[in-house]
């Protein structure tokens, strides 16, 4: 099949306050068109002309016209049974007190519940998009992201590119604070030795070479290391072959600080050595304030 004729589509959905008119905007910026709630009835007529040279973003909420979660299902699974479209669902996630605290600070009411308590609105509208937040193939969770953090986290997946290899995103994390939601494949570096138990390199980060030094001297790093490289080396080209765009992994530490943070930085600049596409990004230390990243 020529893949110059394959239409890509973007559907861009969520729960109301989780981030999705940002992320249209931001989609938009990255030069790919962008419609905001067009009714469901229309998506048809988009697809019915011409693959455009840009994918097209479509964003779909609770608001939009002729909206029910199964009908938003049964145009997926239709454009996904097209074999000149490619399709790929955004769904933006927010946990429940973060939203119900992002409308209270602007005094909106809640598209759900618009005459009584946002906390019903946003307990229905989770309720009744649960099911497309498991169908989705990229889940971001936006509790936690400044619209300028959402947008460089969009930029992994979308902004254009010349090559169209995977798209890879790399992440560390704190295992303190949970494990992160919308990822492919999670690797647990908690078996490494912690620096955290140094007192000279417990107020460093995994971006120092003394703690690159310290982890790395562990006897289990560099068979660890290996395997992982090995593993990845083994299914990152088969996952692109099924035509996979977006292939997102996160290490996990018990403070995302020393050993994550260390293992995603070698990590990411042997993949883009190989020639992939990488993005890297550390979710405990974006919370910190920004003297004690430049320390």
């Amino acid at each position: 099949m020529d893949t110059s004729q394959i239409q890509e589509i973007i559907i861009v959905t969520g729960p109301a306050g989780a981030g999705r008119t940002t992320a249209i905007k931001a989609i938009e910026d990255f030069g790919i068109e962008a419609i905001d709630n067009l009714p469901l009835s229309l998506v048809d007529r988009i697809l019915s002309g011409p693959p455009t040279d840009s994918p097209i973003a479509i964003g779909i909420d609770s608001r939009t016209r002729g909206f029910s979660s199964e009908s938003l299902m049964e145009v997926i699974d239709k454009i996904k049974e097209n074999p000149n479209v490619r399709s790929t669902l955004l769904f933006l996630d927010c946990a429940p007190e973060t939203l119900l605290r992002r409308f209270s600070e602007t005094r909106r009411r809640h598209p759900a519940s618009p005459d009584g308590s946002p906390r019903i609105g946003i307990e229905h509208e989770i309720s009744l998009l649960s099911e497309l937040r498991t169908r989705a193939d990229i889940l971001v969770d936006t509790s936690e992201l400044s619209p300028h953090q959402l947008k460089e986290e969009l930029a992994s997946w979308f902004q254009k590119s010349k090559t169209s290899r995977l798209a890879i995103s790399v992440q560390s994390f704190s295992y303190k604070r949970g494990t992160p939601r919308g990822v492919d494949m999670k690797i647990d570096c908690r078996f490494l030795r912690n620096p955290h138990w140094e007192p000279e390199l417990r107020p460093l980060t995994g971006l120092t070479e003394q703690v690159a030094d310290y982890v790395q001297a562990d006897p289990l790093f560099a068979p660890f290391f290996e395997k992982l490289t090995d593993l990845l080396d083994l299914l990152l080209p088969a996952y692109e072959a099924e035509g996979k765009a977006y292939f997102c992994l996160a290490l996990g530490c018990t403070g995302g600080q020393h050993r994550s943070v260390f293992v995603a930085e070698k990590l990411s600049k042997v993949l883009a050595a190989e020639g992939w596409r990488v993005s890297t990004r550390h979710k405990e230390m974006e919370r910190w304030p920004v003297e004690e990243k430049q320390a």
